[in-house]
């Protein structure tokens, strides 16, 4: 894993909190909410992404099918 990722996820949970709360301030309550929960889905795509790779690793260095 490289640290890459760490700084991708860490700047889209940046984005996405300050968009949030530029929204919860113009009283867009709905959109913020929203806004937030497609942050989260994005971050865990990319973490479900991460671990179906760990597994095909797993699983090609101990030449399991």
């Amino acid at each position: 894993m490289s640290v890459d990722v760490i700084f991708k996820i860490a700047a889209i949970g940046i984005l996405t909190a300050v968009t949030g709360q530029i929204l919860k301030k113009s009283d867009r309550d709905e959109m913020a909410t929203l806004t937030t929960l497609a942050g989260l889905v994005v971050v865990l795509m990319m973490v479900i992404d991460m671990i179906g790779r760990l597994f095909d690793t797993i699983k090609s260095l101990f030449s399991l099918y």
